[in-house]
């Protein structure tokens, strides 16, 4: 590890706590520690996109940086902290495993995506090819983090931070996606949040709950 350079070790840095806080995310019952842990897992992400820019030359990947920072840094933790606040949802009350168990099942989750990316990073040719294992798995510990919740507010917090697994990949795999895609895949995030909040006052409003096993309940008429 000493002996690579030092953007590759600010790189692996920031894949490393990226891991863990996806491990964190997992754990955490707050509602409003998994939006600020959101926060952190979008600056880390920012972080990385910066060095991977200065490292590679990439000019464009300071500007996804950019975006990365204004929507999963400041607007989108903006937004849900009003919307937890607006529908008293502060707590994660009810898990399908629980949290010793949750994290057994992450670990092999974890070890299955190292297994995985081992021949894509052998192809892939940029200087992150050695992160694409832990982006992969922390995009798997998103989707059983979505898995394993039952409030709409969690669910929506896991599929954002499966984004930021996915967004991870590509720059580790190919230095990012073309920049219309990004503002593109931007902008479908943020009108997707803004639905979803209402749709979590209608819910809220019909069943005076999150807890998505209400939508069970309903029948055709």
């Amino acid at each position: 590890m000493a002996n690579l350079p030092l953007s590759s070790q600010i790189i692996n840095l920031c894949a490393a706590v990226l891991l863990l806080v996806s491990f964190a995310m997992l754990s955490q019952r707050r509602v409003l520690s998994l939006v600020q842990l959101f926060a952190l897992q979008g600056a880390v992400l920012c972080l990385s996109t910066i060095t991977v820019a200065w490292t590679a030359g990439r000019s464009e990947l300071y500007v996804s940086a950019a975006v990365t920072l204004a929507l999963k840094v400041l607007l989108l933790p903006y937004i849900l902290h009003r919307l937890i606040r607006a529908l008293n949802a502060r707590w994660e009350t009810e898990l399908l495993l629980n949290v010793p168990a949750t994290m057994l099942v992450g670990l092999l989750l974890v070890i299955f995506s190292f297994g995985l990316a081992q021949p894509i990073s052998q192809l892939a040719a940029t200087v992150t090819r050695s992160t694409l294992g832990i982006a992969i798995a922390v995009v798997m510990l998103s989707f059983l983090m979505m898995i394993t919740r039952r409030k709409a507010v969690t669910q929506v917090i896991g599929f954002l931070a499966m984004e930021n697994g996915l967004f991870f990949a590509a720059t580790s795999a190919t230095y990012g996606m073309p920049m219309v895609v990004e503002l593109g895949v931007a902008l479908d995030v943020l009108v997707a949040m803004l639905i979803l909040g209402v749709f979590f006052f209608q819910i809220r409003e019909q069943f005076d709950s999150l807890d998505l096993r209400n939508l069970e309940a309903l029948k055709e008429e």
